[in-house]
């Protein structure tokens, strides 16, 4: 970064500008000073091939006054370090990809699309915080770790798809893993956001008592029940018509969610349209935003040196120009 130490003294510029206005409007031109009976012999010599250049000495000289401008100003080179001194929060996203997550009530995409677009949203708003990734369906796998390489949880989210785990939503299961992740963590905060769209129908664990594992290791639980409350379209992909779409209910266990976040000190939300969704993905990032103090070092390098030297030389090749190639008659 550039800075001026003295940024008032570069109103001279202005003063140069001036000068050369002047100059090159003929308000500074000499006048002659030999008197000739008649110019009828110089009107039939041949034009120099030097004439054109005749503007040159005064163009290096405003040059010269520019760069001492300048170098008076004192031009500085900063660079600049920013040392991190507060802890973040250890934040892990639990997604559910269920098949009822490929319902398209959350138009023109299903709910998963809509919801890794939002998260995707969410990972780019965060600030030194570690972020890990946990999918569930009738089980549940760690799809990314804790990590504050954005990059990578973004390539992990990307890459979460329906298939990867058989049909089923093991919301215990998932709340079990995802507070495994966040079992070693020293942070002050531990965060879990957990999105499905169903009940509990898979798993050895029950919600409750994942949330009470949860509420053991100081981990705040935020649940958030996505799709409409009514009907939604389900696309079925027939062999021989192809895809065709069915309705199938809303099956959020409101109740569930609920108190897995009171329990754990989080808050349930219930998100019907993808607006909603940004809303509730908006809040959460908010009520847990991390407030980074920051030592900032600025190490500056004078410059003035780096203009004073090219307004010397071209100084000196102004007044050898003027001297010898350009001489004017007195």
């Amino acid at each position: 970064m550039l800075r001026f130490a003295h940024p008032q003294v570069l109103w001279l510029l202005l003063l140069v500008a001036g000068l050369g206005y002047l100059h090159f409007s003929g308000r500074l031109r000499p006048y002659a000073t030999l008197r000739f009976s008649s110019l009828s012999v110089a009107r039939r010599a041949n034009v120099s091939r030097r004439l054109p250049l005749r503007h040159l000495p005064a163009v290096l000289r405003l040059v010269v006054l520019a760069l001492l401008v300048m170098g008076l100003a004192r031009p500085q080179s900063g660079r600049r370090e920013m040392e991190i001194t507060s802890e973040g929060i250890d934040i892990i996203l639990a997604l559910d990809i269920s098949g009822s997550m490929k319902a398209e009530d959350f138009k023109p995409q299903n709910r998963l699309h809509v919801a890794k677009g939002v998260a995707e949203d969410f990972v780019r708003g965060r600030r030194g915080d570690r972020i890990g990734l946990v999918v569930f369906a009738s089980t549940s796998f760690t799809q990314c770790p804790l990590t504050l390489d954005y990059d990578v949880v973004l390539s992990q989210l990307n890459h979460v798809d329906f298939g990867a785990i058989d049909d089923g939503t093991a919301i215990g299961t998932a709340i079990a893993n995802g507070v495994n992740r966040l079992r070693r963590s020293d942070t002050m905060s531990k965060v879990m956001i957990l999105l499905t769209d169903g009940r509990n129908n898979a798993g050895k664990i029950d919600p409750l008592t994942a949330a009470a594992l949860a509420e053991a290791e100081s981990v705040k639980v935020y649940t958030i029940g996505v799709g409409t409350e009514k009907d939604a379209p389900f696309p079925v992909d027939d062999p021989v018509f192809g895809r065709r779409y069915v309705r199938i209910p809303a099956s959020v266990d409101d109740k569930t969610l609920r108190e897995i976040a009171d329990k754990t000190g989080g808050e349930y939300f219930r998100a019907t349209t993808p607006e909603m969704l940004e809303t509730v993905f908006e809040k959460i990032d908010e009520l847990e935003k991390t407030e980074i103090q920051t030592t900032e070092y600025v190490d500056y390098e004078e410059l003035q040196a780096r203009f004073a030297l090219p307004a010397v030389l071209l100084l000196v090749f102004e007044v050898l120009l003027s001297r010898l190639w350009l001489r004017r008659l007195p």
